[in-house]
């Protein structure tokens, strides 16, 4: 029997997605959390996360050459690079604090939220327009949400504001991230966009830092050990490249499966790890209702995509073996002289952004994202990098 190698390659690279993922999340809550490791200073995690994530990016531009920067002028930077900073900054900010009210397991129920406000927010500047179809969709994920809020036994509602605040604050990096960059016809890829992004937002995280965190840990006695946060910091930045990976080799709609997939393998996971994080039945109904809407959404994304590409229907696995091939054909490093294969120079190009893409999009799209990429940026379910 022949085995389909690009097959199993593909499916390996979902499994690392998905257990660097699960890992990533559950290893913030672990070190946040006052019951564990006992480091609640979430702040200071996330600008240790941006702060290596910059050096390493420096490093593989200035240092070892991987890849190329991009022409940025201070313009750009400035109307650019700063305010999706920022936000994302605030995302980051917001989410990793909801760790320390609020279990994982409803963290990632709440998250079903994030294409809600993705699409208002898409909608409010221009670059979405308004549908009943997606509207009733948007409406059945809110009530599956406020049904599974409900029945969560240990509801609090500063958890809540920052988790759903943190989600508002990815939705408008999302948006600006098409807005203002495909305006300026700017594609960055994992690496660039690490060098760019992460400094800046460390930098906006210093001043909540500093009135916020600084303060406590003075008087407070912390631990600080240097495996955790490097491991912790290594395994949320080994995240942000694997997220790109399985873009690149599997598309849009396949990682939308595995992302539900690996939404209710945390939530199982978290339970047996944070014994503290009960499910009730009412949690799980409101959250199945939640994730009916998600699915549906894709399903009337994905149609569009293939009706306006007038590409036939394929199963998910000849698809996938299908991109992974066409795929192959370009390069893994980023050539920002060759515009036809990458879109690497191509002012046209458009940004592919997955629903839990971590900074800005990669520069290598699937097959079918590379005409109609657009149309899957309104649904991003928000990862979280730190």
């Amino acid at each position: 029997m022949m085995i389909n190698k690009p097959l199993v390659l593909t499916y390996l690279y979902l499994l690392i997605y998905i257990l660097l993922s699960s890992g990533v999340i559950l290893y913030n809550k672990w070190v946040l959390s006052p019951k564990y490791f006992n480091f609640p200073f979430p702040i200071t995690l996330t600008m240790i996360h941006m702060g290596f994530s910059g050096v390493v990016a420096f490093f593989l531009v200035r240092v070892f050459k991987v890849v190329s920067p991009v022409k940025m002028t201070f313009e750009i930077y400035a109307t650019c690079v700063v305010p999706i900073s920022a936000f994302f900054a605030s995302s980051l900010w917001f989410g990793n604090t909801a760790y320390l009210h609020i279990s994982v397991a409803f963290i990632q129920m709440l998250k079903a939220l994030m294409p809600v406000a993705t699409f208002f927010m898409a909608v409010l500047c221009g670059t979405d327009k308004a549908r009943l179809d997606v509207f009733l969709n948007m409406v059945l994920v809110s009530v599956g949400v406020v049904i599974s809020s409900y029945g969560e036994i240990h509801f609090n509602i500063v958890g809540t504001l920052y988790q759903v605040t943190g989600i508002v604050a990815e939705a408008l990096r999302l948006v600006l991230t098409q807005v203002l960059l495909q305006k300026k016809g700017l594609t960055l890829n994992p690496i660039t966009s690490l060098y760019y992004i992460a400094p800046c937002s460390f930098v906006f995280l210093f001043v909540p830092w500093y009135l916020l965190e600084k303060p406590m840990m003075e008087v407070s006695q912390i631990q600080f050990n240097f495996w955790i946060f490097f491991s912790n910091a290594l395994c949320a930045l080994a995240l942000n490249f694997s997220i790109f990976l399985v873009i690149g080799r599997t598309g849009a709609v396949t990682i939308r499966v595995a992302g539900v997939l690996k939404d209710w393998i945390l939530i199982a996971l978290s339970t047996v790890i944070f014994p503290e994080s009960t499910i009730t039945g009412l949690n799980i109904i409101g959250y199945a209702i939640a994730l009916c809407g998600v699915v549906m959404y894709n399903y009337i994304k994905v149609k569009d995509v293939r009706a306006s590409s007038q590409l036939p229907a394929e199963s998910i696995p000849d698809r996938i073996a299908k991109d992974w091939k066409l795929e192959k054909k370009s390069s893994d490093i980023f050539n920002p002289n060759n515009s036809s294969d990458n879109n690497g120079g191509n002012i046209n190009s458009e940004p592919q952004i997955d629903e839990e893409a971590p900074l800005i999009a990669s520069s290598r799209l699937s097959h079918i994202g590379r005409t109609q990429i657009n149309q899957y940026l309104r649904f991003a379910c928000r990862f979280i990098v730190s």
